[in-house]
């Protein structure tokens, strides 16, 4: 390949790589070898949701608790962890500079409370849009690529499907004019059924909008599970990251009722490469024991495909 041939393609694939949202340019070594990383690891903030609902951590300490107790360096916030500091100048300039200062990566920002992108209601609706607004310019100032939010609503799938692309859709405008990816969780309600929130993907369909597949998020109601293989299947296309829930282990050191094996070869074949993120969510294990052994579940994963 000539030199300015070779420039260029490093330059396009740079600009594949950020709206896809994986990072920055892609280093020439991992183009040199034809090969990336399948994925790294970050740390879930939620992970420590009973700490810090509990008053015995805050979002400050919670990047360097993530590198210093666990060696990961990559972080995912949630909103009301910040506790209604998200305009805070001040507030962001600080957390920016702990991470800043420990070579910690802000990822994304997982955003809760703020309306149903997909409210029947027009007004209703474009208020759900404009208060995420707020969040993309977080997400911005802290350097993360990414914002998480939901597809939500009342009334029938279709009503719903119609008004979650129309929400999301201008959300993701608002997203795209500041280098910020929207991307929705499979999250309760009709977001949990795989095809029918690959759907919304496909009617917004644009670079800065995609999926968080999340392994656990799969009920759609009391009555309807949709299955998780086919769900994540269903959603890895559209993935800008991927949120592995775990909820309980065995004495191997696996999730007993997901096979990670099996969720992360549909992922590897997908073409997906990107930060895989840790999501302790159970009961038997303190919130530390659960974040390790999920930390070591991930790393054997990783490890069968170097």
């Amino acid at each position: 390949m000539k030199t300015q041939d070779r420039r260029n393609f490093i330059k396009d694939m740079g600009m594949l790589a950020a709206a896809a949202g994986l990072g920055s340019v892609i280093p020439f070594d991992a183009i040199a070898m034809g090969k990336k990383e399948f994925f790294r690891i970050s740390l879930a903030e939620w992970s420590f949701h009973k700490a810090l609902f509990g008053g015995k951590m805050t979002n400050l300490e919670f990047p360097l608790k993530a590198k210093n107790d666990f060696g990961i360096n990559i972080v995912e916030y949630v909103s009301p962890f910040f506790n209604k500091k998200e305009k805070d100048a001040s507030y962001l300039k600080e957390l920016l500079t702990i991470t800043k200062n420990e070579g910690i990566q802000n990822h994304l920002i997982m955003i809760d409370g703020e309306g149903d992108l997909g409210d029947l209601d027009e007004k209703a609706r474009t208020k759900a849009v404009e208060n995420h607004y707020k969040w993309v310019d977080a997400a911005k100032t802290l350097g993360c690529l990414t914002i998480r939010v939901n597809a939500a609503g009342k009334g029938s799938e279709a009503d719903v499907k119609t008004a979650v692309i129309d929400g999301l859709g201008r959300l993701t405008e608002y997203g795209k004019k500041n280098k910020i990816n929207i991307i929705v969780e499979n999250h309760g309600g009709y977001s949990s059924d795989g095809k029918w929130l690959s759907d919304v993907m496909k009617g917004v369909n644009s670079p800065y909008c995609g999926t968080l597949p999340d392994f656990g998020n799969f009920r759609i109601s009391a009555e309807r599970q949709y299955d998780m293989y086919q769900g994540v299947q269903d959603l890895v296309p559209f993935a800008k990251g991927i949120s592995a829930k775990t909820f309980k282990f065995n004495e191997k050191g696996e999730e007993p009722d997901i096979d990670y094996t099996r969720m992360f070869k549909i992922i590897h074949d997908s073409g997906f490469r990107g930060i895989v993120g840790i999501e302790w969510e159970g009961d038997s294990l303190s919130e530390e024991e659960g974040i390790r052994k999920t930390k070591v579940l991930l790393e054997r994963v990783l490890a069968q495909y170097k």
